[in-house]
């Protein structure tokens, strides 16, 4: 057996399992981002995946496989990086373990991510989440609960998987309401409950049924709504609401979009950067800043408050007695 297998095994269980505590979706990205590297090496050193070693997974090598995603599977410079980033954990790890290996691990370790272009963010104004949650038909048991799913992410902003992850007892509706969940990197985050978003979900509760350890969102089976379902409804019921809101048809909304309005919504409130931050569950606080750098209303403020309203713009002009000094010279 190689050193690369066992290394690539103890990785997974050591490394992020027990050191790091990973969460599931981490693990299934490294996992991801591991095999396609093993697979193309394989493909290109002509060996079976069992059979590569460590040196075969040289700079070169990644390089190329880095390129390979970009330009013939078509994957975004962000992809690249975050498979890259997957990489250099692995070969971290392995640099250690195999010291032998310290040399072609630096090269891999020295390859940087590559830098991008940053579009502005998507997000909805008032009357487009006014219309948004509306469109669920309220008739219907699915509506309610779709109705009930989108108006708790417009107003907490909870990321797509913390949603569908969210059990009945993570709501807590009585004094000092608000939602319990688990966030990137394991992080427990407490988020408040507007009184109309209370009311909603008490609705939903008392028709849902159910124990504490119960998710909030299930379908019709009984099973709890995966990201993929809820990516779907959203897309319906986009739809449904351009009828009445037109300006929707020119978005790509996905439920990051609406995690990105309940951010808007605060930030137009006036809260704090900081805030909103730990609102969102951002680890960084240079994350929020894309919300400033979206915010053309705020920028309007800004220039409001630094331009003098009673200066009428011009160049500079002297008094007389210093073009008196100047034409005495």
């Amino acid at each position: 057996m190689t050193a690369l297998a066992p290394t690539l095994q103890a990785f997974f269980t050591d490394r992020l399992a027990l050191q790091r505590q990973a969460s599931g979706h981490t693990v299934a990205a490294y996992r991801d981002a591991l095999r396609m590297l093993i697979v193309y090496a394989a493909q290109h050193a002509g060996k079976a995946p069992s059979r590569l070693d460590i040196a075969d997974l040289d700079a070169q090598t990644v390089g190329a496989f880095l390129n390979h995603l970009e330009n013939e599977r078509g994957n975004s410079a962000r992809t690249r990086n975050a498979r890259l980033a997957a990489i250099h954990s692995l070969f971290g790890y392995a640099a250690v373990r195999h010291p032998e290996h310290a040399a072609d691990i630096q090269r891999i370790l020295a390859i940087p991510p590559k830098r991008y272009g940053k579009a502005l963010i998507t997000y909805l104004a008032e009357d487009e989440i006014t219309a948004l949650l509306a469109a669920p038909d309220l008739a219907t048991w699915t509506g309610r609960r779709d109705q009930a799913l989108l108006v708790l992410a417009c107003q907490t902003g909870l990321r797509a998987t913390e949603l569908t992850s969210l059990a009945i007892g993570d709501a807590h509706l009585g004094t000092g309401a608000h939602v319990s969940c688990l966030g990137k990197g394991r992080k427990q985050r407490i988020t408040p409950l507007t009184p109309a978003t209370v009311t909603v979900l008490r609705s939903w509760l008392a028709e849902r049924g159910g124990l504490p350890a119960d998710p909030l969102f299930i379908t019709r089976r009984g099973t709890p709504l995966s990201r993929d379902a809820l990516e779907r409804r959203i897309a319906k019921y986009t739809g449904i609401a351009a009828k009445t809101c037109p300006s929707l048809l020119e978005k790509n909304i996905s439920p990051h979009t609406l995690r990105h309005s309940a951010a808007m919504r605060l930030l137009g409130a006036g809260v704090d950067t900081s805030v909103i931050a730990l609102w969102m569950g951002h680890e960084n606080t240079a994350t929020t800043q894309v919300y400033i750098h979206a915010d053309l209303a705020l920028k309007e403020r800004a220039i409001a408050r630094t331009a003098p309203q009673d200066t009428t713009p011009g160049r500079y002009q002297p008094a007389d007695d210093i073009l008196a000094f100047l034409d005495g010279l």
